[in-house]
């Protein structure tokens, strides 16, 4: 009798716990089976999301990088719209002026030519590739090897020197003068009577016409578009000279290194990036220059002896109204200048130069 009890009175109890686990199953799937938790449902403790509730964030993070993509191009369409306007604009003009005849002003009568204007240039007995050209390469060349060497010298001495900040100031200053200042007192210098030739019938030597000599006309040149140029160099160089760690030096000297040691073991290996942005800018300072040509010299002269292709650009858009081959010649001179500067790109990423 008292086990039938115990046994009525254990299945009583444990139907009870099995009506409260029911009741709480039902609440349980009820949420499991009609609500949804985070934008899905949730299937024996698992979160089961349809496929439009996955592609949702996805979508969200789109739009929003379309959005900050957007307002990136808002902020940057001044700059956009400055270099459409005085880059991209005037350089499909000259392409489109390269391939016709025109005499300027009316644009009612520009006819098309072809590539006649670009054949003309290189044919035979056309004075563009010589000496123009090879005027322009020796010019520049001339420029950079001059004013590189230069301005590594003395930005070297800067630097082991007090107030460097007066010195800069002092090599800057041509920069910041004219062209024609620069050209005219050179060209009185270079003259007969002037200092230079005063200097050399000093030390016992014959004055030289350096400016009516074809010899010597493009070298006399060269050396006073280097002296301009050498300032800002000089600048570029002693900022790269002063982030060299001193540890390098203090290292080399206790090992004994000489001088000429540490100087070309250690200052010009570190200095290659700075060698290489000034190298760059003033090769193609030189190839584009033709002011300083015209103030000393006139027209290039004399003859073609300091003709370059800038020049001759100038002359035969403006003096004679040839715009055609006038744009061609630009456009050639852009892709010589596009070729030298990738290939000193190249030259000194070789070498170990982070441009």
């Amino acid at each position: 009798m008292a086990t039938t009890v115990g046994s009525a009175d254990g299945d009583g109890g444990e139907a009870e716990r099995l009506g409260k686990a029911g009741g709480r199953g039902r609440a349980d799937g009820g949420r499991a089976d009609g609500g949804r938790t985070d934008g899905g449902r949730t299937d024996g403790g698992r979160d089961v999301r349809t496929a439009g509730d996955r592609t949702r964030p996805a979508a969200r993070r789109t739009r929003y990088r379309y959005r900050q993509t957007a307002v990136a191009y808002l902020f940057l369409a001044p700059s956009l719209a400055f270099f459409a306007v005085f880059l991209l604009l005037p350089l499909l003009f000259a392409v489109l002026l390269s391939l016709s005849r025109w005499a300027g002003f009316d644009l009612a009568d520009l006819r098309p030519a072809g590539v006649d204007n670009f054949t003309a240039l290189f044919a035979r007995g056309s004075s563009f590739l010589t000496p123009v050209l090879t005027n322009t390469l020796l010019y520049a060349l001339g420029t950079v090897a001059l004013a590189l060497t230069g301005a590594v010298l003395v930005a070297h001495c800067i630097t082991h020197l007090r107030f460097q900040g007066f010195w800069r100031t002092l090599y800057f200053l041509p920069i910041v003068t004219t062209v024609v200042a620069v050209g005219n007192v050179w060209k009185y210098m270079y003259e007969p009577g002037g200092l230079v030739n005063g200097v050399l019938n000093a030390l016992g030597l014959r004055s030289v016409a350096f400016l009516q000599d074809p010899v010597t006309a493009l070298p006399s040149v060269v050396v006073v578009q280097a002296w301009a140029s050498l300032g800002s160099a000089i600048l570029i160089l002693t900022a790269g000279l002063k982030a060299i760690p001193h540890v390098y030096y203090e290292a080399a000297e206790l090992d004994g290194a000489g001088p000429f040691t540490v100087f070309a073991r250690i200052t010009l290996p570190l200095l290659r990036p700075s060698l290489l942005f000034v190298c760059v800018t003033q090769f193609i300072t030189g190839l584009q220059s033709f002011a300083l040509i015209i103030v000393m010299t006139g027209e290039g002269g004399p003859g073609d002896a300091t003709n370059v292709a800038a020049l001759e650009m100038y002359q035969r858009a403006f003096k004679y109204g040839d715009w055609g081959s006038a744009s061609a010649a630009a456009l050639v001179l852009f892709v010589l200048i596009l070729v030298i500067t990738s290939a000193q790109l190249w030259l000194f990423r070789r070498k170990g130069a982070d441009a």
